[in-house]
């Protein structure tokens, strides 16, 4: 049985271990070997060592054999390197970080270990979480498990590759643009993006995007990632994005139930004239048409935006936030730091008082744009990304639909629901011309993740799940 461990879904693990079928201990020592055997290939983990899944697995055994209920006995999952581990390392992806070690674990961790889960380690992320590909100084360049020679995205690439290729049946990652729905969509997972504060994440490393960033949840099903996102759902007093509709939830009671009489809305470029590649937006298109022919009501419509809204109009957030955080660090020892990141510190450092302010003015005005939209419609479709993966060593493809690209164009159909607050899913629709993965994305109203969820288990019935990477037949 414990063959193919690295191919079972969450909830499986979890069944077997709590019947007696299989031992936390069993599915730690599969998995360890697994990653001993794989990581040198993809570079997933920033921090891996065998003893953590071991010791945290034979406590999990320890409280079955006396009679504890565990909803997520056994089950393996990584955690993103600018979360916390206790006492494992914790580098932010950064040579800032690199001797750091967590004092305690993060909330969300810590809640995962509660209910029986078992941490693998730590997977790779961009440097300070603020690249959409994933490479660093510190730890390297992680590879897609479809194509070696491919990225995975970012900035949670390691935790993406890691599930996709079987280390680990879960990954827990952050998303203050689109880092867990982007990677997602390369490597043929679903991703969720909730509800700003709907997981609490009260103590950890400082965030330059604290203000958009939330707790993703990464798997290889729409089941996994709801039971993931119910388990996790909860109120903190010491988050201040945290939320008292948070205190309990009801995702997968509703899961599974009907959704009759919605509107949806289908906006291929989103209101922005943004670019896809054509095999992307064909497959896009084809997976709607499946949606429409099965019984849903789509219309094509596009949100109305603030005048200002372009490829990724909140970025200079970021950049003044890395400015505040690591400005005197890229002054003193650039040397520490990746030159992408000293790049929009310069920028960060450029940004006045009177520009946060207009910038902070025009987030409000996102949720106003998402606040009209959804009076008329009851989710959103769109896509992800708009292109496949790309080979590694670079930034971003530097042509999409055909036209130049910037550095972020790959990443321009993500953050504005970052800056709405809004829970939004990638979910697997089917493969480009390359035969890589392709992703939709499906967004709803603030507080609404319930729903989001409920769509896209639905669709998923529909298109089917992703194929397996290469990786994880292996």
């Amino acid at each position: 049985m414990t063959a193919n461990i690295h191919q079972m879904l969450a909830r499986e693990i979890a069944t077997l271990v709590q019947s007696g079928h299989l031992s936390a201990t069993e599915v730690a020592q599969a998995q360890s070997e697994r990653i001993s055997r794989l990581d040198p290939l993809l570079n997933a983990f920033a921090s891996f060592d065998p003893a953590v899944p071991l010791a945290a697995a034979k406590v999990v055994d320890e409280r079955l054999a006396r009679g504890e209920v565990l909803p997520l006995a056994g089950v393996p999952f990584s955690v993103k390197d600018n979360l916390w581990l206790q006492d494992q390392p914790a580098s932010f992806g950064s040579r800032v970080f690199a001797d750091f070690r967590a004092p305690r674990d993060s909330w969300c961790v810590a809640r995962l270990r509660q209910l029986g889960a078992v941490p693998l380690g730590m997977t790779n992320c961009s440097e300070f979480a603020c690249k959409g590909v994933t490479n660093t100084p510190l730890h390297g360049e992680t590879r897609n498990p479809w194509d070696l020679a491919r990225t995975p995205g970012g900035s949670s690439g390691g935790a993406v590759a890691a599930v996709a290729a079987g280390l680990g049946s879960l990954a827990l990652v952050t998303d203050a643009g689109g880092s867990t729905r982007r990677p997602a969509a390369h490597t043929g997972l679903v991703g969720m993006k909730p509800t700003l504060g709907r997981v609490p994440n009260p103590w950890g490393f400082d965030d330059p995007n604290h203000l958009l960033s939330v707790i993703g949840q990464i798997g290889r099903d729409v089941e996994d990632v709801a039971l993931m996102l119910h388990l996790l759902t909860d109120w903190s007093a010491a988050d201040p994005l945290s939320n008292p509709a948070f205190a309990s939830s009801d995702l997968m009671r509703s899961l599974k139930q009907p959704t009759p009489g919605l509107r949806l809305a289908w906006s291929p470029h989103l209101g922005c004239g943004l670019p896809v590649d054509d095999d992307v937006l064909q497959t896009l298109d084809a997976a709607i048409s499946r949606l429409r022919l099965s019984g849903w009501v789509i219309d094509e419509a596009d949100p109305v935006w603030p005048a200002q809204t372009r490829e990724y109009p909140l970025i200079a957030i970021q950049q003044a936030g890395l400015a505040h955080l690591f400005g005197d660090i890229w002054r003193r020892q650039p040397e520490l730091l990746d030159p992408d990141i000293g790049a929009q510190i310069e920028l960060g450092q450029a940004v006045s008082g009177p520009r946060m302010a207009e910038l902070l003015r025009l987030r409000e005005h996102f949720h106003t744009s998402f606040t009209h939209f959804f009076e008329q419609y009851d989710a959103l479709l769109c896509p992800v990304s708009p292109v496949e993966a790309w080979p590694l060593g670079s930034l971003g493809p530097n042509q999409i639909g055909g036209v130049a690209a910037g550095p972020r164009g790959h990443a321009a159909f993500t953050p504005i629901f970052n800056y709405g607050s809004v829970p939004a899913i990638s979910l697997p629709c089917g493969t480009g011309r390359q035969g890589l993965p392709v992703g939709l994305q499906i967004a709803a109203p603030r507080f609404a993740d319930t729903l989001v969820l409920q769509l896209a288990w639905q669709a998923e019935q529909i298109l089917g799940k992703s194929p397996a990477s290469p990786l994880l037949c292996n």
